[in-house]
């Protein structure tokens, strides 16, 4: 493409976060033909800088039922499909002192109306199985939460897409969308190549407003920073998170000999200013400290932020937690009156694969193509960082 500077394809996606290449690997496999162009390396945004939770659901079983829903079975499709990448730590959600003593009954209702597994455990058996957290918890829930390689299952989605003859671009920008009349009908890239395509698909994660804007449509995701350090050693075994309403440094994840603890939620204008202050670290270490105290003197050894797609067109605040954690599908021919361009936005990385699934659903439809998803059936290959 870069020596005769122009190339047609099916399906252009932008973005190569877990989900842009989830819609190019959910397309090869169908048999489309797909380039994805991603400006700069493969999950260097939010796929690569969140704390590799896979979500069980049980955090947004109480405020945000659908996306519990998603992240519920959509945990089990990937524990099938991506077991390489994954480790089953399990996870105990524990209550401390000063937290909603409520809480605890509707957090367990709403994990039982997701489908989510839910045991309740003693202080006592949780501090016998985890032996640094905090001893003034009150009550303790077993939850099926794990921790998962996020760059790792991208690579391998990439990997087998190429293989089935799909293109990946890096650190190749979109300049400017080529227009005819009201349908997108491909980019021009910052380095002049052209590429035509019959769908260009928007999946750019917090930058979805800015690639939107280049086609014309309005894409309202409002980027959330999200502060997180990684610090050694280990604590624990599990994933540990605080029985309450989802707050800022409520959570530790076990990645191998270190913990990372997270996350904040700090409305940003720009998703490339993404800084984490000396305060913001301080602070999450602190709140880690809360359910693990050890955390207070361990050593930090990482620090970083990464910047959430929030997807909200009712006037919610971008720092609001409350913005639904699904994920949304934008049709731009319906929504905007511009053909050959949709956005898929929101979500969670456990998601991804069905976000792909869905977005490659609509794109089939549009291309005439037939053939069904296999991503939730076909295991990826677990050789991926070899």
């Amino acid at each position: 493409m870069r020596r005769l500077g122009t190339a047609e394809a099916d399906v252009l996606v932008v973005g190569g976060g877990a989900t842009g290449v989830g819609v190019a690997y959910d397309l090869a496999l169908r048999g489309v033909r797909v380039v994805l162009a991603e400006r700069h390396s493969l999950a260097s945004g939010a796929t690569g800088a969140f704390h590799g939770l896979l979500h069980s659901g049980a955090r947004y079983a109480v405020i945000d039922p659908a996306a519990a829903a998603e992240c519920q079975t959509e945990s089990l499709t990937l524990r099938r499909v991506a077991a390489a990448f994954i480790e089953d730590t399990g996870g105990f959600a524990v209550e401390l002192p000063g937290d909603d003593p409520s809480y605890p009954q509707h957090f367990v209702n709403g994990c039982a109306a997701a489908g989510i597994d839910c045991r309740e455990v003693s202080a006592a058996e949780a501090l016998a199985a985890e032996p640094q957290l905090n001893p003034a918890i009150r009550q303790a829930f077993a939850v099926p939460d794990a921790a998962i390689d996020s760059v790792g299952v991208v690579i391998a989605c990439a990997r087998v897409a190429t293989a089935l003859g799909a293109t990946i671009l890096e650190h190749s920008a979109i300049e400017q969308f080529m227009l005819d009349g009201d349908r997108v009908g491909g980019a021009v890239l910052g380095d002049g190549a052209e590429l035509r395509a019959a769908v260009t698909v928007n999946a750019a994660g917090a930058w979805a407003g800015r690639i939107g804007a280049l086609a014309g449509c309005d894409v309202p995701v409002r980027p959330g920073k999200g502060v997180l350090v990684a610090a050694a050693p280990r604590l624990s075994q599990r994933v540990i998170s605080r029985c309450r309403l989802p707050g800022d440094g409520d959570i530790a994840v076990p990645a191998g000999p270190l913990t990372v603890f997270g996350t904040s939620d700090v409305p940003i204008v720009d998703p490339d200013q993404t800084a984490a202050t000396a305060t913001e670290r301080a602070a999450i270490v602190e709140a880690g400290a809360a359910l693990l105290p050890a955390a207070g003197t361990a050593c930090v050894v990482l620090a970083w932020a990464g910047v959430r797609p929030l997807f909200s067109e009712g006037g919610v605040t971008p720092g609001d937690r409350e913005i639904s954690r699904r994920h949304y599908l934008l049709d731009h021919r319906t929504r905007d009156g511009v053909d050959g361009f949709v956005t898929i936005t929101g979500g969670k990385f456990t998601t991804f694969r069905r976000m792909a699934q869905d977005t490659a659903d609509l794109v089939c439809a549009r291309l005439g193509v037939t053939a069904p998803c296999r991503t939730g059936d076909e295991p990826l290959p677990d050789s991926a960082l070899a």
